[in-house]
C-alpha cells in the first residue's frame, strides 16, 4: 500500500474532483459518509453520547458531514466547531448550513476553556478539529481542549490523521496532539502513523476507500510504502519441480567469537530454515563443535584462532556472505574484516560487529559492494550516521547515506523501515516479543537465506524483514510476548510461509441499508 504525502494527497483530491466531474463539496460528503458508514455498522443504533469536535477547515467540514448523517440515523449527538480562527473553509461553510437545515440543535461554539463539554468516560469522541493541513501548533485554549479529551477517557476516533500531529514532522508539544484510540485515514495511512515518536497518537489505524481517481492511485510514485503481505506476494519465488539444492544458492555466515557463537548458530539456522540450499559458517576454532552439535545441517569452516576471527580466507564460492555477528571488535578481528572488504566482490549482509567494525573506520564502507545490506539496531545505525534529531532526521540521513554509498539500510523497530535511495519500505508484520536476544542474527540469516536463493537483495530485505515478523506474530500465538525466543522465530518461518497464501475469515455485518458486507478485523 502506498503511503501518499501531504502534497500528493492534495492533488489527488484535486484530480479526482476534476475526472469525476464532482465538486469538493462533495468529495468531503463521500469522505463524511464512509465514516458514518463505520461507525454506524460497529453502533447499529447504540444510544451512547457521541461528541463530534469539529475545526473550521476541511477536516472540520468532514466532521459536519459525520454529524449530520449520524444525527439524521437517530444517534445521540452533540456537535461542536472550535472556533479558532475567522477564516472559514468554503466546503465547511457549505456543511455548517446543511446541519443547520438538519436539526434545531445546531453546532456549540467552543472559544475558550469554559465552553469544554463534560465527557463521560463511555462516550465517543469524533475528532475533525485539524488535518493534514495544519502547519504550526494549535492555540493554548485549544491545546487545552485537547488534553480535556484525552482526560475523559472516552473512546476516541480521529478523522484522517489526529488533530494536532503534522503528516510530515514531529509535534512540538505532545499534549497539543489528539491522542486517539482509532484513526480513519482517507485513502491510504499517513508516514506518522508508523514511526517511534509519533506512533503513539493512534492506538489503530484503518484506510477509507473515498473513491480517489485509480489511475492516480496506480501511477503515482511514493516516497514511502506500507508492507504487508499483498506486497510482497509478488516477492515470492515459488520452488521449481526439479531444483536440487545447487539451484539455491551456497550461503556463507561469518562470525562469532568465545561465548558467542550462538549468534552463527541462529543466523545458519535461519538462513537454511527460510530456503538456502546450502550453509557453510566460518567460526573461530571454539566454535566448531557447537556449529556441528547445534546445526548439523550447515558445513563449518573454522579460523586459525580458538577465540575470535583473526583471518577472513575461504576457498569455496559463495552466493552471499552473512558477516559480523557475534565477531567481536579485537583488532586482529578488525583488521581480518578490513581486509576481507577489500577483496571481497559477493554480495553482503552485515549486521552487529561489523556495523561497529565500519563505524570506527567508516573508510571500510567504500569498499562495500553494491547493494550490501545493513540490518542496524538503533545504536548501531547512531554509530553509522550520528545523531539524529527527530524520526523525520533519522530517515533524511538514513536516505542520505543509503544514496552516498547505494546500500540497502534497515532500520529495525516496531515498524522495521528498509530504506533504499529514496524510498522507504514500512513493515507491518512482528510484535514486542520480538525484543529479545538474538532476533537480529535471524533477520541476517533470513536475509542471507533469501539473497542465496536469487532473490535480488532489495527483494530480499523487504521480503525478509516481513516473514520474519510474520513467524514473529504466529510464533507468540502460543507462546505470548515474553516466553518468544530468537529460535521460535526460526521455526516459525516454514508457517509464515504458508500463510502467504491463507485468506483472512471476515465476518459479516449487516449495513443500514440492510445489506451484508464484510467487516475488517
Amino acid at each position: 500500500m502506498k503511503i501518499f504525502s501531504k502534497e500528493q494527497i492534495y492533488e489527488g483530491d484535486k484530480l479526482t474532483a476534476q475526472k469525476q466531474n464532482i465538486s469538493s463539496t462533495e468529495l468531503m460528503e463521500r469522505a463524511g459518509i464512509q465514516i458514518f458508514n463505520w461507525l454506524h455498522v460497529r453502533m447499529q443504533g447504540a444510544q451512547v453520547p457521541i461528541h463530534v469536535f469539529c475545526g473550521i477547515g476541511n477536516n472540520g467540514g468532514d466532521g459536519l458531514v459525520i454529524a449530520r448523517h449520524l444525527i439524521t440515523h437517530g444517534y445521540n449527538v452533540n456537535t461542536y466547531v472550535v472556533n479558532c480562527s475567522d477564516k472559514r473553509s468554503k466546503d465547511f461553510l457549505v456543511n455548517y448550513d446543511l446541519i443547520k437545515q438538519t436539526t434545531k440543535k445546531w453546532p456549540d461554539m467552543l472559544g475558550c476553556a469554559a465552553d469544554f463539554p463534560k465527557i463521560g468516560k463511555d462516550d465517543i469522541i469524533v475528532d475533525a478539529v485539524f488535518g493534514i493541513g495544519l502547519n504550526r501548533p494549535p492555540n493554548e485554549w485549544v491545546k487545552e481542549l485537547f488534553v480535556h479529551l484525552r482526560k475523559s477517557q472516552a473512546f476516541t476516533l480521529a478523522v484522517d490523521i489526529p488533530s494536532g500531529l503534522y503528516p510530515d514532522r514531529v509535534p512540538e508539544d505532545e499534549d497539543a496532539v489528539v491522542w486517539a484510540n482509532y484513526t480513519l485515514s482517507f485513502q491510504s495511512p499517513k508516514l506518522v502513523f508508523f514511526l517511534p515518536e509519533t506512533a503513539k497518537y493512534t492506538v489503530q489505524w484503518e484506510a477509507l476507500d473515498i473513491g480517489i481517481d485509480r489511475e492516480f492511485l496506480f501511477m503515482t510514485q511514493t516516497e514511502a510504502e506500507l508492507i504487508g503481505k499483498h506486497e510482497v506476494l509478488p516477492i515470492y519465488k515459488p520452488r521449481e519441480k526439479y531444483a536440487h539444492k545447487g539451484t539455491y544458492g551456497h550461503g556463507l555466515v561469518i562470525g562469532g567469537s568465545y561465548g558467542k557463537i550462538g549468534s552463527v548458530v541462529l543466523a545458519s539456522r535461519a538462513a537454511l530454515s527460510i530456503g538456502a540450499g546450502l550453509i557453510t559458517s566460518y567460526v573461530p576454532k571454539c566454535g566448531c563443535q557447537i556449529m556441528q552439535t547445534a546445526c548439523p545441517e550447515a558445513m563449518v569452516i573454522t579460523d586459525e584462532n580458538d577465540n575470535f576471527i583473526t583471518d577472513i580466507t575461504f576457498e569455496i564460492e559463495p552466493t552471499v556472505i552473512g558477516v559480523g555477528i557475534g565477531m567481536g571488535t579485537a583488532t586482529k578481528t578488525v583488521t581480518a574484516f578490513g581486509d576481507f572488504l577489500k577483496t571481497n566482490k559477493r554480495p553482503l549482509v552485515i549486521d552487529a560487529d561489523g556495523l561497529n567494525i565500519l563505524s570506527k573506520k567508516k573508510t571500510l564502507i567504500k569498499n562495500l559492494p553494491d547493494m550490501t545490506v545493513l540490518t542496524p539496531h538503533p545504536k548501531e545505525l547512531e554509530r553509522l550516521i550520528g545523531q539524529w534529531k527527530d524520526d523525520f532526521d533519522k530517515l533524511d540521513k538514513v536516505k542520505a547515506f543509503s544514496k552516498k554509498y547505494n546500500v540497502i539500510v534497515v532500520i529495525k523497530g516496531a515498524n522495521t523501515i528498509t530504506v533504499f535511495q529514496d524510498k522507504y519500505y514500512v513493515n507491518t508484520s512482528g510484535n514486542p516479543g520480538m525484543a529479545t536476544a538474538g532476533t537480529g542474527d535471524v533477520l541476517t540469516g533470513v536475509i542471507t537465506g533469501l539473497i542465496s536463493q536469487g532473490y535480488d537483495p532489495l527483494g530480499a530485505t523487504v521480503f525478509g524483514v516481513y516473514l520474519h515478523g510474520r513467524a514473529a506474530d504466529i510464533a507468540i500465538e502460543d507462546l505470548g510476548y515474553q516466553s518468544l525466543m530468537a529460535s521460535h522465530i526460526i521455526e516459525a518461518l516454514g508457517e509464515a510461509y504458508l500463510d502467504l497464501f491463507k485468506q483472512p475469515e471476515m465476518p459479516e455485518v449487516e449495513t443500514a441499508e440492510g445489506n451484508t458486507q464484510q467487516q475488517s478485523t
